[in-house]
This record gives structure tokens, C-alpha cells and sequence, in this order.
């Protein structure tokens, strides 16, 4: 579903990716974690459509980018630091108006659905400027999906998240995932992108250097091997849930 070949970006005379290579099946959950500067928004951009290479090849579904990307965006769905939602909309009017944009025939009956879901249905009447961070996220990852994509797209989406609103997305992610969607995943959090995911991928100095399986190696394992492919020490974090 996704293929990333010899992907190269440059911005003057710095090299921020240097000929990533990552591919992801259908259906596949894939973490992408790495040090900061590594490159992992600038590749998430790229795939998300946001951002041009400078040189490789990027494909989603078949359709090379950017020649197809306008068609690809039909089929990707995005949670970014941006909730892209609007504060004064209720949730309900917020999700109609994405629909909307995606000319989708049966838009109510996808918010009523999407609502549903995500565990926002006794509140589509309520501005979305009073719900949590929680809230937000849930609301977003509706956003993102309510045109049934086939890839999902996650920027750090447990960021500033509590352990309870962290373990909700957890399980709307595993949702999303069993229901067949190709995921792509960035997060600090290191074991606990391990344990959601099918596999997970670290980026270091703009190159993919290692790419490890749920179940291959142990919480504390994981932590040594991207240590020594990053040169820096990550500790445990918090379980979710």
C-alpha cells in the first residue's frame, strides 16, 4: 500500500532524509520512531502529500507522487499536531463540513457513524471548544477517517494526552487497524509504539536503519537497539491502559 524508495529531501545544502526506503503492506501497522531531526515529520509530509521530495519515489495504492497525489488524497486520512477542527462547529457540524469536502453522498449518516465510534454521539451538539484534548483527538481521528480511507496517517497523536484518554485512542487505533486500514505511526513514545503496531521502523540521520516485529525483541531490548542505532538512551514509559 505504501512504497518509499531511495527517498531523498534537501533543503539547501542539508540532507534531512538520504535515500529511505520503507514498505508497508496493506493493511500493516507501522510505528516510525526516531530521535528529534531525524527526519520522521519531513517523511510523514511527504507521504501525506504536504511536501515534495527532492529525488526517489513515493507511492501510495499504486499511484506514484506527486503526478497522482491529488487522486491519493482521496484514500489518506491525517492526524497531525493541527486538529484541523473548528472550535466554534459542534462535533457534528465539524465532521458534515469534512464530508462535505469529500463530496461524500451519505454524509450524515458517516457523522452519525463516526460519532459513534469514536464515543462523541452525546456530544455532536456541543462546540468542540469545550472538549478536552481527549476529546479533540477522538474527534480528529473521526475527521480523518470519515471518508473510509485506506491509509491513516499519525503525527504524535498522544501528545499532551492523559494515561485514559491515551489508553481510548489505543483502542480506536486496533479498531481502525483490524478493520483492514494501512497505518503509519510517529511517536516519542518508544515501547509503547512497539506494543500497538506489526512493526516498528527507526529513522536515524535521515535513513531507515532498522525495522523490528512485534514480539521479536522485549520492551528493554528494543530500548538497546535504538540506542545504539541513535546513540542516544530512551527510558521506559508509562504503560497505556
Amino acid at each position: 500500500m505504501i512504497q518509499i524508495s531511495g527517498l531523498v529531501k534537501q533543503y539547501g545544502v542539508n540532507s534531512v532524509l538520504r535515500g529511505v526506503n520503507l514498505h508497508i503492506q496493506a493493511g500493516r501497522f507501522v510505528t516510525l520512531v526516531g530521535p528529534n531531526g531525524a527526519g520522521k515529520s519531513t517523511l510523514m509530509r511527504i507521504v501525506a502529500t504536504l511536501l515534495q521530495p527532492t529525488s526517489g519515489e513515493v507511492k501510495i495504492g499504486g499511484w506514484l507522487m506527486p503526478q497522482f497525489s491529488g487522486r491519493v488524497r482521496q484514500h489518506i486520512g491525517l492526524v497531525s499536531h493541527q486538529t484541523l477542527l473548528y472550535g466554534d462547529l459542534t462535533a457534528a457540524e465539524n465532521l458534515l463540513f469534512f464530508a462535505k469536502l469529500y463530496r461524500l453522498n451519505d454524509g450524515e449518516a458517516r457523522v452519525a457513524e463516526a460519532l459513534k465510534r469514536v464515543g462523541l454521539a452525546a456530544r455532536q451538539r456541543d462546540a468542540v471548544r469545550t472538549f478536552s484534548r481527549g476529546m479533540m483527538q477522538r474527534l480528529t481521528l473521526a475527521r480523518a477517517t470519515i471518508h473510509e480511507p485506506d491509509v491513516l496517517l499519525l503525527d504524535e497523536p498522544y501528545t499532551g494526552l492523559d494515561q485514559d484518554a491515551s489508553a481510548l485512542l489505543d483502542d480506536l487505533l486496533r479498531q481502525e487497524s483490524t478493520n483492514g486500514r494501512t497505518i503509519l505511526m510517529i511517536t516519542h513514545d518508544l515501547v509503547h509504539g512497539l506494543n500497538l503496531c506489526d512493526r516498528v521502523a527507526i529513522l536515524s540521520r535521515g535513513k531507515i536503519v532498522q525495522e523490528i516485529a512485534n514480539g521479536e525483541v522485549t520492551g528493554n531490548e528494543f530500548l538497546d537497539i535504538y540506542a545504539a542505532h541513535t546513540g542516544r538512551k530512551a527510558g521506559m514509559s508509562k504503560p497505556h491502559g
